[in-house]
């Protein structure tokens, strides 16, 4: 590329090599938008790029998380099954992710198509800007989440010109989460773009999340006016590193380090005509490692294209096109030319389209790429030969050749030099071994050679089971000298010694490929480093993981690098870092970063063998040291199958050896150790990583101490014979009471702790185990203490399991349940005789990341427990049963076509919750006959109680419901004969009991076809029944529903007291003791984030009426004139929804009182919703002493000492007529949980002119009331600005005239 005389004036007066040059007024051209360099000096040029520059430091990636924006990425969808950007926390997609990939929680965005309901396929496609111009080291990263069976496939495409490369393409299935997808794209010249694309069919929900795509490493160097020492200085005045040129690259940008004398030199020696420069991947591989800064002379390549080239001594090995069908895991490109279809012959290597996007045209005169893949049967590898070489002089001979191991972990690429010395003949010598899993990618490697004598190199291929090994462009130094063949008939592969088969290829004797022979057994592959000795010398558990690094073997650890740093054994007195191994011994080996030859992924990556299973204590001991600059790190990781676990990583730089340990825990086989790291060993400083003394220790599976039998356990010493399990990164952990988190013990001991932000953790859950135990007792009572407090909390499970049986739910609980310990117990049920060992587990999936779980006091002993205080019916019966008849049944609806029974279950309000039914049909229960569901027995009660229960009637009558309580006889205490309808209905009778009890529930038929009676959430809870839809929240919420709602977002309110420690601001007292000891309920507004919904907590149903009255205390904390939270009452019925008060929260710490008349023609629930009106602030909004006085009405308060409102005179005094409020109405959901949408008008805001307050109002009911009849907390509250005030009743950010003129006229009169 011939540069402007100006600009290269410019760059000859400019200094040493750096960022590129650029005026002060910079106006980047087109062709240098967008081309991942930063030609402006505030990045401008790379906005909306599909990522956003932000001067990155050297090195650092282009990257988009779409939290401002979508970066530049568009929808091209034809249909509507569109992408969107989203965010968990603001979506009513109950389907998609519950937090983003970037912050981790559920106020950071993705981008994100959602169900799609419709029933024909269709595809939602999502497209980059057009970009320009990616190095040979370009790689696209992002993440996806996708639920198995939600789309039929994934696809990534990449459109250069008239051809469309898919760089990947996936039908599943896929793993929980988010999952991370690298693809390397390869020099592209000119323009082009992305897309990534998700099909559905009409048996697919569809719903797909993209999060954090990364380009990394693909802008090409700058024009420098000099270059480094040793550097080749480009023909458009880029630098690249000696070791680039004639490397089938293009390095500089133009093709000029591909096309100097030095490569063209030898080209047709060995009757073979270099291709054009190509781009692709890069790679490199163990052995003996060359000096990546010594050139490496004159170079012929071989590229496959128009044949075998030298390189005709071939077995097993085919040559292959890139385009056509193929199996899924082969190259969809090859390297040469990049490209599935090839380029036009002639066309000048680097010739780039430069100016504006344009669209692609055709090219013709186009013949697709090849390469060789191995097409040898499994049990003898592929062996390509190369021509009789004989090293030059005193140089040494190099081979740079790209490979390509994809779609199977047993693949393996092996290079060996055969000498050919007269008279002594050797076997083949192997230099380079790649294995495994290498990506789908063509990984550059290179190898010197030094030999006196002639010799061959030798390439095998050996491929796994549906994977793939590849080779393409095959490139020779000058020092290769070629031995020329002596007449006759070319020599065989192996003509000058007979070639053992590489023992790692060979059959084990008698046993079949892939077992291991020692002695007169077979080991099966699946036995192998398992933990478990086999062989009576231990050959099965050698090389898994375990080493000192002193044998070539290295302890089966496997370098599965692909970049410019790899793992290798090193000597301690060659490493740069501390001068002795972790031994202290000069002559030691270990594990050491070192330079490689590849340009992928600038990490080196190190792996064992398949292990496991692995026991729950089972710990990896190490040596390491690490010196790095802060972008370095040194990291153990965890691979099971597409999950990676990280369990450790190094804290610092250290100046010395360190020795650690790490908890690895009980695993299910195969999985994999991962040491990964990133240092710059060409930065300042002595700059290095290294690996020594690697133990596995107490990992068996099968060995058991006495502790593993320690089920029960108050974890004040430790976690006795409780384990953490490894479903994800998200971990049980025991620590210490302090700040919000205190035990149930003592208070100030140990516990069990799930805490989704500390440390932060992505996955949905955690597991909690016990080893397996041999029962005591064919019955046992397993009791515990449980804390689930936050308003994301998600459910907490205990699961009993067996081996060969599915698991067994034996409790849930969903949802907070107050910062407040509970006790919960549950019975294990065993066959008499049978010995079978079971396993424990706890079970925490979350909902989000604000809430934690706590367990403390677990106890177990024989017998079977008391019945349960709490039944939701989610995991079982609960003990219940129908005395033989069988007429109660536990059902969900979640086909929809379930005989009888309501559409949702109470408990969560969807069609997949449980609950208890009887059909009452004559066919199934003849009139006056009853049915009978029977408790087991509860334990005595020290003081009386309440018992509730929710209950739902067919439309049809029924009959009637008669609940039973008693000891030895029982007693009828309640009997329901109403007419059903919609919802469910809340019951509660009292009970006192000194003795053993049980309760009966009794349905008595009707005789009324398609008619049930239905049972849910039954609730013993301490002292009297309160009044409907009053409470103080002492004992609980008494029937108060705070079910979050996913339509508004999914967030609850809690219960929770002063006393008690939270991360979350809270009142210091409750309002009914006014003590740190009382209970209220809250809810902490700042969590809903931007753009988020509101937390309802409503009431049971209430029946109709002509006027009653509401009051309640409110507190509320918000900053003065910055309030953001608002508190609203609302009346749902079957006509739709009416908003009667509402309050804009601001800094107030003490209890006010509110109220407000309500009326209602039908059955009605209130609703308390706590919501947003602008950005989030810190601060809750509280209730308590909540009375629903039915059939009265409201009395306005004593008037109070407090200021006027300025320049407003006195009220005039309300009297039974004066109507406040704002009245409006929603469509009712069509779906059971379906919030009703909101839309209203704009009334006036506050301060209010005194004939308003006179006149009387059509709205339902009377103003909200205010009052500081309160017990102040601190602080002395001031006047609200004039021009603020409580927002309205209907959308958010809208002042309600009715809560305006409550507000202003009681702050005159009643404000302290």
């Amino acid at each position: 590329m011939r540069l402007p005389h100006h600009l290269l004036l410019v760059l000859l007066l400019a200094g040493p090599p750096g960022r590129a040059w650029v005026p002060k007024d910079c106006r980047a051209p087109s062709e240098a938008a967008c081309n991942f360099v930063c030609d402006c000096p505030d990045c401008s040029d790379e906005a909306q790029c599909g990522y956003h520059g932000v001067s990155p430091a050297p090195g650092a990636p282009f990257a988009c998380d779409f939290e401002r924006d979508s970066c530049g990425w568009q929808d091209i969808s034809t249909s509507g099954y569109r992408w969107l950007r989203d965010r968990a926390g603001a979506t009513l997609e109950p389907l998609g992710p519950r937090s983003d990939h970037t912050l981790g929680t559920d106020l950071g965005w993705y981008t994100a198509v959602g169900t799609h309901r419709g029933k024909e396929a269709s595809t939602a496609a999502l497209r980059s800007p057009v970009l320009h111009d990616a190095a040979p080291t370009c790689e696209l990263r992002l993440w996806h989440h996708t639920a198995t069976g939600d789309v039929a496939e994934l696809r990534l495409e990449l459109t250069h010109r008239a051809e469309t490369l898919t760089l990947w393409q996936s039908s599943g299935p896929w793993g929980p989460g988010w999952q991370e997808l690298v693809v390397a794209t390869g020099r592209i010249r000119g323009d082009f773009w992305v897309t990534f694309s998700a099909t559905r069919n009409a048996t697919h929900r569809g719903t797909v999340a993209l999060d954090d795509v990364v380009f990394r490493g693909c802008g090409l160097p700058t024009p420098q006016a000099r270059c480094p020492l040793g550097y080749h200085h480009c023909g458009n005045m880029a630098c690249v590193e000696p070791h680039q040129l004639c490397d089938g690259e293009d390095n500089c940008g133009d093709g000029s380090d591909e096309d100097t004398p030095t490569c063209r030199e030898l080209e047709g020696l060995l009757g073979v005509t270099r291709e054009h420069a190509g781009a692709g991947q890069a790679g490199y591989g163990p052995c003996r490692q060359p000096d990546p800064a010594s050139p490496t002379g004159r170079h012929a390549a071989t590229d496959f294209e128009t044949g075998l080239g030298p390189w005709n001594h071939s077995e097993g090995w085919a040559r292959n096109h890139s385009a056509g069908p193929r199996p899924p895991a082969w190259p969809r490109r090859d390297h040469s030319r990049n490209s599935a279809q090839g380029e036009a012959h002639g066309g000048p290597p680097g010739s780039t389209h430069r100016g504006p996007a344009r669209p692609p045209r055709p090219t013709s005169g186009v013949s697709p790429g090849s390469f060789l893949v191995s097409v040898a049967e499994p049990s003898a590898p592929a062996v390509l030969s190369s021509p009789e070489f004989q090293a030059s002089g005193p140089h040494h001979c190099s081979l740079i050749f790209y490979h390509y191991l994809h779609g199977s972990e047993g693949g393996c690429l092996q290079l060996f030099l055969q000498i050919q010395s007269p008279g002594s003949p050797q076997g083949p010598v192997l230099l380079r071994r790649r294995h495994g899993e290498l990506g789908a990618a063509w990984v550059r490697d290179r190898v010197d050679i030094q030999s006196d004598h002639p010799f061959r190199i030798l390439l095998t291929g050996h491929t796994g089971p549906g994977g793939v090994v590849s080779l393409d462009d095959l490139i020779l130094s000058d020092h290769c000298q070629p031995v020329p063949e002596v007449s006759g008939s070319p020599p065989g592969l192996w003509a000058a010694a007979p070639w053992r088969q590489p023992s790692s290829l060979r059959p084990r004797d008698f046993c079949e490929p892939g077992h291991l022979s020692c002695g007169d057994r077979c080991v099966p592959p699946e036995q192998l480093c398992d933990f478990q000795q086999q062989c009576e010398g231990g050959e099965d558990e050698q090389d898994c993981g375990t080493t000192d690094f002193e044998p070539l073997t290295a302890g089966g650890w496997e370098d599965a690098s692909v970049g410019r740093l790899q793992w290798g054994r090193l000597l301690a007195q060659e490493s740069r870092g501390p001068g002795a191994g972790a031994r202290r011994t000069a002559a030691g080996h270990f594990l050491s970063l070192q330079r490689a030859w590849g340009q992928l992924a600038a990490e080196a990556r190190v792996l064992t063998p398949p292990l496991g299973p692995s026991g729950p204590r089972c710990e990896l001991h190490m040596a390491y040291y690490f010196q790095s600059n802060p972008q370095g790190f040194l990291a153990l990781v965890v691979v099971e199958d597409s999950n990676r676990e990280l369990v450790w990583q190094a804290p610092g730089s250290s100046q010395g050896w360190r020795m650690d340990r790490v908890l690895l825990g009980a695993r299910r086989r195969p999985f994999r150790l991962e040491f990964v790291g990133l240092v710059d060993l060409d930065g300042p400083g002595q700059q290095g990583a290294g690996v020594d003394d690697v133990t596995l220790k107490d990992c068996s599976p099968v060995t058991a101490t006495e502790k593993d039998s320690e089920v029960s356990c108050n974890f004040e010493r430790d976690t006795c014979g409780w384990y953490t399990g490894h479903l994800t990164d998200a971990h049980w952990r025991r620590i210490q009471s302090h700040g919000p988190g205190y035990d149930h013990t003592t208070g100030r001991g140990y516990f069990l702790l799930l805490d989704p932000t500390d440390p932060p953790a992505r996955g949905p859950g955690a597991h909690l185990l016990t080893q397996p135990q041999v029962p005591t007792a064919p019955q046992e009572c397993l009791s515990f203490w449980y804390h689930l407090h936050g308003p994301q909390i998600g459910t907490l499970r205990l699961v009993l399991r067996r081996e060969g049986e599915a698991d067994t739910l034996l409790w849930s609980r969903t949802g907070t349940h107050g910062n407040h310990w509970h006790e919960a117990w549950a019975t294990l049920h065993h066959q008499p005789g049978s010995g079978t060992k079971y396993q424990l587990l706890f079970e925490g999936s979350r909902d989000g990341y604000h809430g934690t779980m706590g367990l403390d006091d677990v106890a177990l002993r024989p017998g079977p427990c008391w019945a349960p205080r709490r039944c939701s019916f989610e995991d079982s019966a609960c003990g219940f049963s129908s005395g033989g008849q069988g007429l109660w049944t536990r059902q969900p609806n979640a086909t929809g076509h379930a005989a009888w029974g309501p559409r949702a279950d109470h408990t969560t309000g969807t069609a997949q919750g449980h609950y208890m039914v009887v059909d009452t049909s004559p066919r199934a229960l003849p009139p006056g006959h009853v049915a009978s569901l029977t408790s087991e027995e509860h334990q005595p009660l020290a003081r009386p109680a309440c018992l509730t229960f929710w209950y739902h009637l067919s439309l049809r009558n029924p009959g009637a419901l008669q609940v039973h309580v008693g000891e030895a006889e029982r007693q009828q205490v309640l009997s329901i004969s109403a007419h059903g309808g919609s919802a469910w209905r809340l019951g509660s009778v009292d009970v006192q009991a000194e003795r053993a009890w049980r309760v009966v529930f009794e349905a008595v038929a009707a005789g009324v076809e398609h008619s049930y009676i239905a049972l849910d959430d039954l609730l013993l809870q301490d002292g009297p029944c309160p009044r409907p839809a009053s409470c103080d929240f002492e004992a609980g919420l008494c029937g108060w529903s705070h079910l979050a709602w996913p339509g508004l977002g999914g967030y609850s309110w809690d219960w929770s007291s002063g006393a008690a420690p939270s991360r979350y601001p809270q009142p210091l007292v409750d309002h009914t003791l006014g003590t740190e000891t009382g209970h209220f309920v809250l809810f902490e507004t700042h969590m809903l984030g931007p753009g988020g919904q509101a937390a309802w907590l409503h009431s049971q149903p209430l029946p109709a009426t002509e006027a009653s009255c509401l009051r309640f205390w409110y507190h509320m904390g918000f900053p003065e004139h910055f309030y953001k939270g608002q508190l609203r009452v609302l009346l749902n019925s079957a006509r739709g929804q009416l908003a009667v008060w509402s309050m804009g929260g601001r800094l107030r710490h003490q209890w006010l009182l509110g109220q407000v008349e309500v009326a209602s023609a039908e059955e009605f629930q209130i609703v308390f919703e706590a919501t947003l009106s602008g950005q989030p602030a810190v601060g809750p909004i509280a209730l308590d002493d909540v009375e629903y006085l039915d059939g009265r009405h409201c009395q306005l308060p004593a008037p109070g000492r407090g200021k006027r409102c300025p320049g407003q005179p006195a009220p005039p005094r309300i009297r039974d007529s004066v109507r406040l409020g704002s009245l409006w109405l929603a469509r009712l959901p069509k779906e059971p949980g379906e919030p009703p949408r909101r839309d209203l008008p704009r009334p006036s805001p506050c301060p209010l002119s005194p004939p308003f307050l006179g006149r009387a109002t059509p709205a339902l009911g009377p103003s909200g009331a205010e009052s500081a009849l309160s017990r102040p907390l601190h602080s002395t509250p001031s006047l609200p600005d004039p021009g603020g005030g409580a927002r309205r009743a209907g959308g958010r950010g809208q002042p309600a005239r009715g809560a305006h003129a409550a507000r202003c006229l009681f702050v005159m009169e009643g404000r302290l």
